[in-house]
């Protein structure tokens, strides 16, 4: 993030809000609200998820912010959720059952924490996408992106002055490369691009087709961190898929 917020600051110098007349003093409020639960909560919640499940199980219980997310909607629009809605809700939450399941038998306490932990990262990522749906329109994409990650970034910055304090200068050279192509390819760009799919699509279309995301990384896990996978979080992972396929082909008609 540090790497990262010279580039957001630069970027915010020299963008203009698109409906300037239209933003009120609260309207950054919001931003800086939903810079903290989308990016520094939401990212923090999950971090701290990974010590205690694998990462694969920990995408399929992530994922399920699709399902979060259309719910959210259907409350703040006061829209009654559909039937088929409610069963690809009930379907996405089986297949995260099927997949946790296997778990349980390893560390019971630490993966039902874990679990709990990588759940509500998913909740604050909902929250997040449903609530900037309105104010990417009066920000715009660039400017709205570039201060909610700025105010993620400042949250950072405080948890380190008041927890940590840990010197961050003396670590390899090899790991401040990797801080930097994960500040440019994995923070930056994906970021720009989460806000400019939610303008176009809307929160609940755009989610739905972000949840491809736990298929990819259950496979960059399994040839990248060696995790095994084992047949019943196969099964679960089918499941969740399936769930929001029928959400997606709710949303596409």
């Amino acid at each position: 993030m540090l790497f990262s917020l010279p580039i957001y600051v630069l970027i915010t110098l020299f963008n203009k809000p698109v409906q300037r007349e239209q933003i009120r003093g609260v309207d950054y409020l919001w931003v800086v609200f939903f810079g903290f639960i989308g990016y520094y909560l939401a990212s923090y919640l999950d971090f701290i998820g990974l010590q205690y499940i694998k990462a694969g199980l920990e995408r399929i219980i992530l994922f399920v912010y699709p399902t979060l997310v259309i719910i959210i909607s259907k409350v703040f629009l006061k829209n009654v959720i559909t039937k088929q809605q409610l069963f690809a809700i009930l379907i996405t939450y089986l297949g995260v059952v099927v997949t946790f399941w296997g778990e349980f038998g390893i560390q019971t306490s630490n993966t039902f924490f874990g679990g709990f932990l990588i759940l509500l990262s998913a909740l604050a990522y909902a929250i997040y996408l449903v609530g900037s749906g309105w104010l990417i329109p009066k920000f715009g994409v660039i400017r709205f992106t570039s201060l909610a990650l700025i105010a993620s970034t400042m949250c950072i910055v405080i948890q380190y002055l008041i927890f940590d304090r840990q010197d961050i200068t003396n670590y390899p050279l090899e790991l401040y490369l990797i801080c930097i192509i994960m500040a440019v390819f994995s923070t930056i760009i994906p970021s720009y691009l989460v806000s400019a799919a939610i303008a176009k699509l809307g929160a609940s279309n755009f989610s739905v087709i972000a949840s491809l995301g736990p298929v990819s990384t259950i496979v960059l896990a399994y040839f990248f961190l060696s995790e095994s996978l084992s047949l019943v979080q196969i099964v679960g992972a089918v499941i969740v898929i399936f769930g929001i396929y029928i959400v997606s082909k709710k949303k596409g008609k």
